[in-house]
């Protein structure tokens, strides 16, 4: 492993540097011409439309490269039925870049509920169908059958979370490290400019892409381990009572103590140097082919990967698949505010290419005036993958940099009329936050720093945050700044002056948080707060609501059926909601996306946050099952009458009957009697058989009943079930949750 670390902008440049900076990263011959390039050195391959700005990869990425002198040339959203589209620019002198996109494709293209979308925030029009199924794959195909030489190099996020065997919702099982399916040479993951600007010039250098097995922030197919590494075996669940205990995988030795609501339950925390050679040292993961049929030991590897992504004391991972040995780095080192400030002050164009026309790309139009302004992220909900993907360090960029984007925006935005969409980033409000012990922060491997508590050496002093919005609204021509990124509220309340900035200048009539959940089994199992936290943020927020003479809401968000949640949570998080007048327009069911602990919960059944063993271990209740998630995400939206049917029967089954009616604290209406017929309210015709029948007959009837009841009931909960799904199937396809990119933000009645 590489010990020295030349910064990503002290690179000496490719000789290709002499052909300059292109207005756009040329999609065509054409382009390449009006360039003079007879060739590219790099052809990046994406699920997205090309659009020109740092918000989306394939830009960041592509302008990255040529900033390093090489000519990177851009493939967006080719048709994949056959090779021809990934040979219109030629063949490149150094590698095939390719990525699904911002999104994994899988999500993209489906809901929680597995149902396929019809548009695409990231195509022209919002077109959908533009991108394949798993992309990553499909695209390494067709630039193989195009070039069979070509490396190819495999990143962005949906390559980033499936770097090792891992579960998948869509086929419901273990699949391989998307290494090997895809057949590719190597894999980046994370925000990859350091491990893609080495493994460029290594190339360039006339290295071949086989021998470059040691870069951080990679995963490469290897035949056996690297013989100059001590190998940790925690390929199996340990036994107790073994006479050699060898060095424990799930030793977390967290930083600090923990600040808790109740100060009781803090537990002193020691700590400790890291007692192995992170940089000749690896961990043995459970091999695919054992992962994919025991379910127990998949919550073990999971738990195993979490505490490995420490990127200065994290270990590389080494994982059987077949007779070949997956090798995965240890993670990046996080970039320098230097260095972002670098990456952010590339020549984008900060539009979509020419090539659309007037073509509207909703996810441009939601972000062109949006400004990201850090990385990574502490919290560690178990349902995100973000840390998974960026790491827990916060990554920054300089107050300076950040209004020169502001500039830039105002410049050469069309149309901008002066207001600020979004600083932000994974969230509001952890801009120049982070551990204030630098070596606790090398050696710590709790996956939160904010939960169960907030650790005692995190530094949670908004100020910076807070000059940074007072500098944005003196830049001239900025009229109005926005915050639309989700504001971490159980740190806000730590920063009182924060709130009180916030609300003051940039909320607009609108602010979202995320709670989640109100009880505590599931916020237990996403690692978020209690409520307790968010009744004093909401009463922050109100407070300085009124000092301002303005009248602004909260739009809480809500998970339906995630891990840990039962129908007894869901439906005592709805009586919460009517109870404070909420009425969720939007709700989003748990979607497992690969990698995050949540979809670990959700395959296994078992709590990965602990230690797991095949006996006394903790299991977690999962709605799995078709009915029970459409009855959670239901509960949400109890005010909808397309779900009262659903709603009604579960609290019959469930003995809570008495929450059915026009009571105060009944949570949905009897049956409504105005939707039966005349004749059915009357009992006359074939509705009125029983009423008229003589004792002889209704002793037939009586003794029948059992068979007819049991036929009804068949009926009856084929039929329910038959309308809350085209309910919920239609509710999902317009709204589509937090994970569907074209949703609209959710307004809730209060």
């Amino acid at each position: 492993m590489h010990n020295d670390i030349t910064p990503i902008h002290q690179h000496k440049k490719y000789w290709a540097e002499c052909f300059g900076t292109a207005k756009f990263l040329p999609t065509s011959r054409k382009e390449m011409n009006a360039l003079g390039w007879d060739s590219c050195d790099i052809i990046i391959v994406t699920g997205d439309a090309y659009v020109d700005h740092p918000s989306f990869g394939m830009a960041i990425i592509g302008r990255l490269l040529e900033a390093q002198g090489f000519r990177v040339g851009i493939i967006a959203q080719p048709d994949w039925n056959s090779k021809d589209a990934f040979m219109k620019l030629g063949k490149p002198n150094l590698f095939f870049g390719i990525t699904a996109g911002n999104m994994d494709s899988m999500i993209n293209r489906y809901t929680a509920d597995r149902k396929l979308r019809h548009d695409d925030a990231y195509t022209p029009n919002n077109e959908g169908g533009k991108r394949p199924d798993r992309a990553t794959l499909v695209y390494s195909q067709r630039c193989r059958e195009a070039y069979k030489e070509a490396p190819i190099v495999l990143g962005g996020i949906e390559a980033s979370l499936r770097r090792l065997a891992h579960y998948d919702y869509w086929s419901d099982k273990v699949r391989r490290s998307v290494l090997f399916d895809a057949k590719a040479d190597i894999l980046l993951f994370g925000n990859a400019e350091r491990a893609l600007i080495e493994v460029a010039h290594r190339l360039a250098d006339g290295e071949s892409i086989s021998e470059m097995t040691n870069i951080r922030g990679t995963a490469v197919n290897l035949p056996e381990a690297p013989a100059d590494y001590k190998i940790v075996d925690s390929s199996r669940i340990e036994k107790p009572g073994k006479a050699f205990i060898p060095v424990n995988p799930y030793q977390t030795e967290p930083d600090c103590d923990s600040k808790t609501e109740n100060p009781e339950e803090a537990k002193p925390i020691i700590v400790r140097p890291s007692r192995h050679d992170a940089a000749r040292s690896a961990v043995r993961l459970p091999p695919f082919e054992k992962l994919n049929n025991d379910r127990i030991l998949y919550a073990h590897a999971s738990r195993v990967m979490h505490l490995e992504t420490n990127p200065y004391s994290g270990r590389a991972l080494i994982q059987k698949h077949g007779n070949r040995e997956l090798w995965v780095n240890q993670a990046p080192i996080p970039l320098t505010t230097e260095e972002m400030d670098y990456v952010f002050g590339l020549p984008f164009a900060r539009v979509p290419h020419p090539m659309y026309g007037k073509a509207k790309i909703p996810a441009y139009d939601m972000i062109k005036t949006s400004v990201n302004i850090m990385r990574g992220c502490f919290g560690g909900c178990s349902f995100c993958s973000i840390t998974e993907h960026e790491g827990r360090i916060i990554q920054n960029r300089s107050q300076e940099s950040i209004l020169n984007e502001l500039e830039d925006i105002r410049d050469k935005v069309p149309g901008f009329t002066g207001t600020i969409s979004d600083l932000g980033g994974p969230t509001a409000n952890m801009y120049r936050l982070g551990c204030s012990d630098p070596k606790a922060e090398k050696n710590c491997r709790h996956p939160s720093c904010i939960f169960p508590g907030i650790c005692n050496k995190l530094d949670t002093d908004h100020k910076h945050t807070i000059d940074l919005y007072r500098a944005a609204r003196k830049v001239p021509g900025i009229k109005k700044i926005m915050i639309a990124s989700g504001v971490r509220y159980d740190l806000a309340v730590e920063s009182p002056e924060y709130v009180k900035e916030l609300v003051t200048h940039h909320v607009g009539g609108y602010l979202k948080i995320a709670p989640e959940h109100t009880e505590k089994g599931p916020l237990d199992k996403m690692m978020k707060p209690g409520m307790d936290t968010y009744d004093r943020f909401k009463d922050m927020f109100q407070k300085y609501s009124q000092e301002a003479g303005k009248k602004q809401y909260l739009i809480p968000y809500f998970i339906s059926a995630h891990p840990g949640a039962e129908d007894e949570d869901m439906l005592n998080l709805a009586l919460w909601l009517k109870a404070n007048d909420f009425e969720c327009d939007q709700v989003q069911n748990f979607y497992p996306s690969p990698m995050c602990n949540a979809t670990a919960m959700y395959y296994s059944e078992t709590n990965p946050l602990k230690r797991v063993k095949y006996k006394q271990r903790e299991d977690v209740p999962v709605a799995k099952g078709e009915r029970q998630r459409r009855l959670h995400k239901a509960l949400l939206r109890y005010h909808d009458p397309a779900n009262w049917p659903l709603i009604r029967e579960a609290l019959i089954n469930m003995g809570k009957k008495y929450l059915i009616g026009d009571k105060p604290g009944c949570l949905v209406p009897a049956e409504d009697k105005e939707s039966k017929t005349p004749a059915q309210r009357r009992k006359s015709g074939r509705h009125g058989a029983n009423r008229f029948a003589t004792k002889h007959t209704k002793a037939q009837f009586s003794q029948e009943a059992p068979k007819s009841k049991g036929r009804k009931n068949n009926g009856s909960n084929s039929a329910s079930k038959r309308s809350s799904g085209n309910s919920q199937a239609g509710s999902n396809a317009r709204n589509g949750g937090r994970n569907n990119p074209n949703a609209k933000p959710r307004r809730n009645k209060k």
